[in-house]
């Protein structure tokens, strides 16, 4: 039996995202109302925390476990991006496939857009004998001049800080 494949419209403002959630018949209750308007408001990767602090700054009174369960359902039917890292997960507005900018000094995740030309898509096939459907890249850098100089000193030590 072949598995039918959906083509599910990528998710590009909040209208869609409040729209994804009616489609596959999420409640849209006042606490994820609040949470999805926030992600893409700030348009920034943010822990729960972090969320939950916003908004309550906000004058928009929401509990732990209601941010904590919230994020769980919108990441887990793909309305929200969930990122897992060593210190905690990231919650990002973006869901469908994309790349990552890690700033190293900031410690900041930032979403890009990249198309790999499809000479090297061919090549990294022709390496692995893998058929590659989709893909990420991750960058890390420093956002500063100054961390950028303190970082080469660190590995060059014949470099002048």
């Amino acid at each position: 039996m072949k598995k039918q494949v959906v083509s599910v419209k990528p998710i590009r403002s909040l209208e869609d995202a409040l729209n994804r959630c009616q489609i596959l018949g999420m409640r849209l209750s006042r606490q994820r109302r609040f949470i999805l308007e926030l992600l893409w408001t700030e348009q920034e990767h943010l822990s729960a925390r972090e969320i939950y602090d916003r908004l309550n700054r906000a004058g928009k009174a929401i509990g732990h476990t209601s941010v904590y369960q919230n994020l769980e359902a919108l990441s887990n039917q793909g309305i929200i991006e969930c990122i897992e890292r060593s210190d905690g997960r990231l919650y990002g507005n973006i869901s469908d496939a994309h790349s990552h900018v890690n700033c190293i000094d900031t410690n900041q995740l930032l979403d890009v857009q990249i198309e790999l030309p499809e000479e090297l898509i061919r090549q990294v096939e022709a390496q692995t004998g893998v058929r590659i459907v989709e893909y990420q890249i991750n960058f890390f850098g420093y956002r500063y001049q100054e961390s950028q100089a303190q970082a080469q000193s660190a590995t060059d030590p014949g470099a002048i800080a």
